[in-house]
């Protein structure tokens, strides 16, 4: 049988391969990037630039999780976490992105400097209680996933204006459109955006779990002695 090979279709392979070596190598010789923008350029930024400082921090902010309880800034302080928008009663997307949480909550169920943020886009339905049971039926551990609900407009501008999460990458939409987004978003220990993932892919939380591992070396270089 005679093969035909198709050189410009290996070459694209090829490219692709190569960009992807050149990407890991750049990580491994200079850390995680940051994320200053919805179309989600990687931007290496060292210590002792002067755009450090200007680097895209989530704001403050105050919600409430399905035990009741106040979720705000000061409760990631100083932590790595994960954060997606979904809804209860979603039957595509949401549950496919769930169970990969799921698959985040188990790996580091014990590690305190890691944690999880689910925000509903429907919180005039997703209640606390509706949240519980929800919690209680995908089995999520209290105080290491916070399923948030709260005020709609100020669930939706932090997910579209801060954390940049829309139906595609380099989009948002308007601040009144509904959100329906598969971007997982891990933030570090300062709020700032250092990855972004598609959650409905199993496959995907390897690579959030190597780039929180890789995190949490680089909070440890920097710890002061």
């Amino acid at each position: 049988m005679k093969i035909q090979i198709n050189y410009k279709i290996l070459g694209v392979i090829t490219s692709i391969f190569l960009l992807g070596s050149c990407a890991n190598k750049q990580q491994e010789e200079e850390g995680m990037p940051f994320y200053n923008s919805a179309e989600f350029t990687p931007e290496w930024i060292s210590a002792d630039s002067p755009n450090y400082d200007k680097i895209h921090t989530i704001p403050e902010f105050s919600f409430t999780n399905q035990e009741g309880e106040p979720v705000t800034e000061k409760t990631v302080e100083g932590k790595i976490y994960v954060a997606n928008f979904m809804f209860t009663s979603c039957g595509s997307i949401c549950p496919k992105m769930t169970d990969n949480m799921k698959i985040l909550q188990d790996k580091f169920a014990n590690d305190a400097e890691m944690l999880l943020l689910s925000h509903s886009v429907t919180p005039e339905k997703d209640t606390v209680e509706v949240l519980k049971n929800y919690a209680k039926e995908k089995g999520c551990i209290s105080g290491k996933w916070h399923l948030l609900t709260g005020d709609k407009n100020a669930i939706y501008t932090i997910a579209k204006r801060e954390y940049f999460a829309g139906d595609s990458i380099g989009y948002y939409g308007k601040l009144n459109d509904f959100l329906h987004t598969e971007n997982f978003i891990l933030v570090d220990g300062k709020r700032r955006i250092r990855g972004v993932y598609n959650g409905t892919l199993p496959i995907e939380m390897d690579r959030i779990i190597e780039d929180i591992i890789t995190l949490k070396k680089e909070k440890l270089q920097k710890k002061p002695l």
